[in-house]
């Protein structure tokens, strides 16, 4: 354990200098909570103008959330809705960025080498590598939900912020987000083993937000509704996949297999 820890702190001392990982650490959460703070301030102004009736075409799929609210209500829970699952992309794309640059940076440095003459074992180092990756992932995350939480308690009504507590989306931000977060190192790392450039392996990581941006959007022009049945089931199809690929990425970083191709 005293191995892996000195592999996290190691890590983070180096990461943290760059600027792009500062940014997806620090200011993309920022970002996502100040979207719904002005979102949820600005539709404060329509409350005057607001109806009673909830309509099909007014919020499409949501006339059974809104049970008992105004149409101004109704627009918050949709709004709320779309942007609590936005927060799912933080546990993807921050431990991407960290875990690209951690791991190829290694190649760019020259420090692989004298890194493997240490007495740790190639599952020690990985370990080390995506704990220091997961850790600010999911502190940035779970905070900055928080943060939203207490805000949003302020400035909408009880009955929508029930709706923002809903079991559902515990379940997306606390069980998935870890999950979706050691999904997208697995990646990272397979595919650090294959490129030289810390920004190219960025990029192709990417790759695993794209289901959570078609979620965003399939939810928001109506296709589907996010509900607790889809949330557990992608639940289990992940943590599948977590297990799948980081079998695949420890084979990925054999011994003999990075003294060999990374050079």
């Amino acid at each position: 354990m005293n191995k892996i820890w000195t592999i996290i702190t190691k890590e983070w001392a180096e990461v943290f200098k760059n600027r792009l990982v500062l940014f997806s650490v620090a200011f993309m959460p920022l970002i996502f909570i100040a979207l719904p703070i002005v979102t949820m301030i600005a539709t404060q102004s329509f409350e005057a103008e607001s109806s009673g009736e909830i309509t099909e075409e007014s919020f499409p799929g949501f006339e059974q959330l809104c049970v008992g609210m105004n149409e101004v209500e109704c627009g918050q829970v949709y709004m709320l809705n779309l942007y609590t699952l936005m927060f799912m992309i933080l546990p993807v794309a921050i431990p991407v960025t960290i875990a690209a640059y951690s791991i190829v940076g290694e190649k760019a440095t020259r420090s692989l080498e004298p890194l493997l003459a240490t007495p740790i074992t190639t599952a020690e180092l990985l370990a080390g590598k995506a704990i220091s990756a997961v850790v600010p992932a999911l502190v940035a995350t779970w905070l900055s939900f928080a943060i939203y939480v207490i805000v949003m308690r302020f400035l909408v009504t009880d009955r929508v912020f029930g709706y923002l507590l809903d079991p559902l989306w515990l379940l997306a931000i606390f069980v998935v987000g870890p999950l979706l977060t050691f999904l997208s190192v697995s990646i990272a790392v397979m595919i650090s083993a294959r490129v030289t450039d810390p920004r190219v392996a960025e990029q192709l990581s990417m790759v695993v937000l794209l289901p959570v941006i078609l979620a965003v959007v399939g939810q928001s022009v109506g296709l589907f509704i996010v509900d607790r049945t889809m949330v557990v089931l992608v639940a289990i199809a992940v943590l599948l996949l977590d297990l799948i690929l980081g079998y695949v990425a420890l084979q990925a970083f054999q011994r003999e297999t990075i003294l060999t191709r990374w050079k």
